[in-house]
């Protein structure tokens, strides 16, 4: 694995995570928790579409293939670890949200790495 391939998945990875951890943190005192994922779902695919278009550079669907796999796991093990084991919520935690949040961090970076590659073919 190259270290450009570990920034993007394991750096964009955690960052990305982070930032939805964070927007959790300060939207939980405003959103009620049940919609809490629903809220903050539009945001982070806006901002995985502008990482995965503008910071990540490869033009191999292999390439964004590691990437959403080790992004997804991030994202459940992070959640397991820093969400439903630290604030152990009452109702829950694995919801319709959460699921719909795990496939589209897996199936964004395939789509934009099909969508770059089919350019490149295109030119």
């Amino acid at each position: 694995m190259n270290k450009q391939l570990i920034k993007n998945s394991l750096g964009w990875g955690f960052i990305l995570w982070l930032v939805g951890y964070g927007l959790g943190i300060i939207l939980f005192t405003v959103v009620p928790p049940n919609l809490l994922g629903w809220v903050i779902m539009p945001i982070g695919i806006i901002i995985t579409l502008w990482v995965l278009f503008k910071k990540i550079t490869a033009d191999s669907l292999k390439y964004y293939a590691v990437i959403a796999i080790i992004w997804t796991l991030i994202a459940i093990i992070f959640d397991y670890f820093f969400l439903v084991k630290t604030f152990n919520p009452a109702d829950g935690y694995y919801k319709l949200d959460v699921y719909l949040y795990y496939v589209l961090t897996l199936l964004l970076p395939l789509i934009v790495g099909w969508k770059k590659k089919s350019l490149i073919k295109s030119n």
